[in-house]
């Protein structure tokens, strides 16, 4: 007892200075890909005040990059870590070199200054750089809902501060008033990211303006902009505070009123610093390397910069319905990421921010109940729709299974079913088939893998026949399950996608490949397990993932990085599968990948995450690995054990009780061969959330060798399991055909039986593969011994009805064959959702074909569809050409189509060209040449680049 007293005062003793926030690098993730900032915010509040250094482009989605040397200003809301560009609103900055005109007052290239890292500081609530163009020291902190500048002068004499409303995303529509000489209200909506975000500000000044300048840069908008020109005396400060809200002006003002309503910058310092203490003290660990603690503190405090506060002092805040609503008894948050933060952000939040959690599910629940859904990727008030799966699910049944159960149940149920029952994002065909196929919707394999996985979380709050159904639906990884490759492949048509290369990162996928997808199944890691044929070539194919090359084929994605073999810590699929070693029974492995990742993937600097920081799912990761445990199934209650990162740990745990993890020698060695939870041996390498928060002391053994004992299987799951059969494959070289066509079956699962039907004709028992000579659909189904039976697979093959041959006189793009050359004269014609792979795609050349109809024929019309979705970079052509040929070799042209659309027309769409061919001219040879579009506009995100055609079904008449 003695010896645990003197840990304890030993931990204590290391904390008790509350210097925490200083521990903070909020520079990590402004480099490389991170897409962090590094400025100021409370935590998870609802401003972040920071420097904006990029206007546009992939790595400025936060509005700062590292690598420039311009400040544009400081704007109040930034999104961390996301891989889209938002936020940026309400813009202020410093200016005192004088305009030629009123015109370059307001434009960013005037007031932009420059500045160096040398003169940055930053740590957590607090921000400060040197405007080095006019010598103004700018400071930054904030409270939750309202940021606090304060400018120092070099000079005396006259500043201008511009606020710009033009700045970053779309201006739709804005307002700017002055009720006096040293305050501004205003709204500002906007279209980016969310198409319809509405931001209330209040802007108040320290003293009153000498003059004040008004700007209109946009048509239908009176004031996009305006500057107010403040005279300074020597040693003189210009402190200036904005408040925001989703609500109103008058919302704004009362949040100002409530927060700061004085005028002391260094007080609001100390009061968030220590908000920021208070938060990051509920992990403290201690290690003798600094450089780990900063690596730590900084990923706990990434991990508590969002979601954001959505709702007033008062409990206002403006709903998914657009209309004003009263939170009472919790707030209301914004900004939820959750196909990355589902994984480890919000289990974290489970462990340490219980009651901000609860009002995270109940934020959910309201969006339900007002905007008819809950959300997917919400962005302050708006859906994006970004990303897939139905993740909400998952945070609400990982906190039912974490005792958070303050919430209503009931309603919970009824907002997770409809989640799961809609017929949007290939729910249709999941829902119908087990499984989604190439052929109904794109990136098929990860959203069946994620809706399986959903519809698991689902199953935990549901009893009887409902609990029955999607126990079921979530075993729908097994229809994706290739036991040659044994990985998840891509179906079409009733059998695999053919040719497979499983580093292709392709459109079957969600930025990711089947390597990185392979694993994906947390809810049942033994059926995983065992269809892999057990633990050892199970934890064979973990081995190959790490030891594959560490380059990806086909589309090139920027969010695939941090790679060791394939597996990609730099995008969040592959986060769970270091911790697959342990269920395996190789925790040896675990351990060794674990720390090579902490080791390799996270540094002090800004280039310090290998990805996408994410809203903090990046950093939620390098906390609980770091620590020594992991939620590899978020919805179920049990963590898998591992070895810290560090020698000390402590949190609280329940009724006020602390948990302490000791792990002597940690920080030098990289297993943990034993654990004890309060003296008494864990025989297994899961823990569960009430043993771990009821805890006391758990301490690990730790060793430089993989030396374990025996521990029991234990696998983190909370429901039954119900099996089922996977459907059976229906297999053929190609969908198309012209004499005959040689069909076979085949089924994962060892099965009695598989029926097969051809046509409406009685159904046969299936022994050998047989011959096709007429386009026919074809339905299979399997049972085995037990009189269990699988779910039918359905196959469509057409036999071509005419001999013409096609010769392509230009290459298509390896990822968008559309079903090879035959695919332009089978029929089959591709829709608007380009993706299921059913188009050609063509790009740097035009595209040229030439058919052989075999004998000389009289033309009518020649048709071509074209697709296109210019956000993706799939343009119609300028023009099409059609040229006849009696002999194959000397072709006359019979005319040109040109595309009267324009690049600009937003969606997706499928347009026919059409040139009708007049004098009843006769010809064997048809050639058919569109001319690209060219090189992207300056408006579009990729200027500049080649531009796509997509052509699919060649119609001769």
């Amino acid at each position: 007892m003695k010896y645990i007293f003197l840990i304890f005062l030993s931990i204590y003793s290391h904390y008790s200075s509350g210097q925490l926030v200083k521990k903070i690098n909020p520079f990590i993730g402004t480099g490389g890909h991170g897409h962090t900032f590094p400025g100021a915010s409370a935590p998870f509040g609802m401003v972040q005040l920071s420097p904006d250094t990029r206007l546009e482009g992939w790595d400025g989605c936060s509005g700062y990059h590292h690598s420039d040397s311009l400040i544009y200003g400081f704007s109040h809301t930034h999104l961390s870590g996301t891989g889209c560009s938002d936020y940026g609103d309400i813009l202020l900055m410093p200016v005192m070199k004088e305009p030629r005109d009123r015109e370059t007052l307001f434009s960013n290239k005037f007031y932009a200054s420059r500045f160096s890292h040398t003169t940055e500081k930053a740590h957590a609530g607090y921000y400060s750089v040197l405007l080095e163009d006019d010598q103004i020291k700018a400071e930054m902190t904030t409270s939750e809902r309202t940021g606090f500048h304060q400018y120092s002068f070099t000079y005396p004499g006259q500043v201008t501060m511009v606020l710009d409303l033009l700045h970053r995303d779309e201006l739709l529509e804005g307002k700017i008033s002055q009720p006096n000489g040293h305050t501004i209200t205003g709204f500002r909506r906007s279209k980016a990211w969310a198409t319809d975000q509405l931001v209330f500000f209040r802007i108040e000044f320290s003293k009153d303006a000498i003059e004040s300048i008004p700007h209109s840069g946009k048509k239908g908008i009176e004031k996009t902009g305006l500057a107010l020109v403040f005279q300074l005396k020597t040693g003189e400060k210009l402190k200036v505070k904005v408040s925001l809200s989703t609500v109103s002006e008058e919302g704004a003002a009362g949040n100002m009123q409530k927060e700061i309503p004085h005028w002391d910058f260094a007080k609001t310092l100390a009061e968030t610093e220590a908000h920021w203490e208070k938060e990051l003290s509920k992990i403290k660990v201690s290690d003798s390397d600094p450089n780990k603690e900063v690596i730590f503190y900084t990923a706990l405090y990434h991990s508590f910069l969002q979601p954001n506060l959505a709702s007033d002092v008062d409990g206002r805040y403006r709903g998914r319905d657009k209309q004003i609503h009263l939170a009472q008894g919790f707030n209301y948050y914004s900004v939820f990421s959750l196909w990355d933060t589902f994984r480890s952000a919000h289990p974290l939040y489970n462990l340490v921010q219980r009651e901000r959690n609860l009002d995270f599910i109940k934020t959910f629940l309201l969006q339900y109940e007002q905007g008819g859904r809950l959300p997917v990727w919400e962005l302050w008030g708006n859906e994006t729709d970004c990303m897939i799966g139905y993740h909400s699910v998952s945070v609400i049944a990982d906190a039912w299974a974490k005792g958070i159960r303050d919430f209503d149940k009931n309603l919970a149920i009824q907002a997770m079913l409809h989640s799961a029952n809609r017929n949007e994002s290939g729910l249709e065909s999941y829902k119908k088939n087990g499984y989604i196929r190439i052929d109904d919707e794109s990136e098929s394999v990860a959203k069946t893998l994620e809706y399986a996985y959903d519809d698991w979380c689902i199953s935990t709050l549901l009893e009887g026949s409902q609990q029955a159904e999607f126990q079921k639906r979530s075993q729908g990884w097994k229809h994706l399950f290739d036991p040659q490759t044994r990985l998840m492949r891509p179906r079409i048509n009733g059998g695999w996608l053919t040719p497979f290369e499983p580093r292709e990162v392709n459109n079957h996928f969600t930025e990711a490949n089947a390597w990185q997808y392979g694993f994906f199944v947390p809810h049942d890691v033994p059926g995983l397990i065992s269809f892999h044929g057990g633990n050892d070539r199970f934890i064979q194919k973990l081995d190959a993932l790490f030891n594959q090359p560490s380059q990806t084929t086909g589309r090139t994605q920027s969010d695939i990085t941090g790679l060791i073999g394939q597996y990609a810590h730099g995008n969040e699929p592959s986060h769970h599968m270091p911790w697959l070693f342990s269920m395996a029974g190789a925790p040896e492995k675990t351990q060794y990948r674990v720390r090579q990742i902490l080791d390799s993937q996270y540094k002090n600097a800004p280039d310090g995450l290998s990805g996408n920081e994410d809203c903090g799912q990046m950093s939620a990761w390098f906390v609980f690995s770091s620590i020594g445990i992991y939620p590899v199934c978020p919805g179920s209650d049990q963590y898998v054990l591992g070895c810290p990162y560090f020698e000390q740990v402590e949190f609280e745990g329940v009724n006020g009780n602390y948990v302490h993890f000791l792990a002597e020698g940690a920080n030098r060695k990289k297993y943990a061969t034993s654990f004890l939870n309060s003296g008494q041996p864990i025989l297994r390498q899961t823990i569960s959330h009430k043993e771990l928060t009821n805890s006391n002391i758990i301490t690990f053994t730790c060793s430089d060798t993989p030396k374990f004992g025996s521990f029991q299987p234990s696998f983190p799951t909370n429901s039954s399991r119900i099996e089922i059969l996977s459907a059976p494959r229906i297999l053929a070289e190609k969908m198309v055909f012209r004499d005959s066509l040689l069909v076979s079956m085949e089924s994962t699962e060892s099965v009695s039986s598989m029926l097969y039907f051809i046509g409406d004709r009685p159904g046969k028992m299936y022994s050998k593969p047989f011959f096709i000579k007429n386009s026919q659909n074809i339905r299979c189904v399997s049972s085995d011994s037990t009189g269990k039976r699988s779910a039918e697979t359905h196959a469509t093959f057409v036999k071509i009805p005419h001999q013409w041959v096609v010769q392509l006189l230009s290459q298509f793009n390896p990822q968008y064959s559309g079903g090879g050359v035959d695919g332009l004269i089978d029929g089959i014609r591709g829709d608007e959702n380009w993706r299921k792979g059913n188009w050609q795609g063509y790009q740097m050349e035009d595209f040229g074909a030439i058919i052989d109809l075999k004998k000389s024929n009289p033309l009518k019309s020649i048709s071509c569809g074209f697709l296109q979705e210019t956000k993706s970079w799939i343009v119609l052509p300028k023009e099409m050409e059609v040229l006849g040929s009696s002999d194959g070799k000397k072709f006359i042209s019979l005319g040109t189509i040109a595309s009267e659309t324009s690049i600009e027309k937003e969606g997706s769409f499928v347009e026919k060209m059409t040139l009708n061919i007049s004098g009843n001219q006769a010809f064997r040879y048809i050639k058919v040449v569109a001319k690209q579009f060219g090189p992207l506009p300056e408006w579009h995100p990729g200027k500049g680049e080649p531009s796509f055609i997509f052509i699919d079904e060649i119609d001769i008449n």
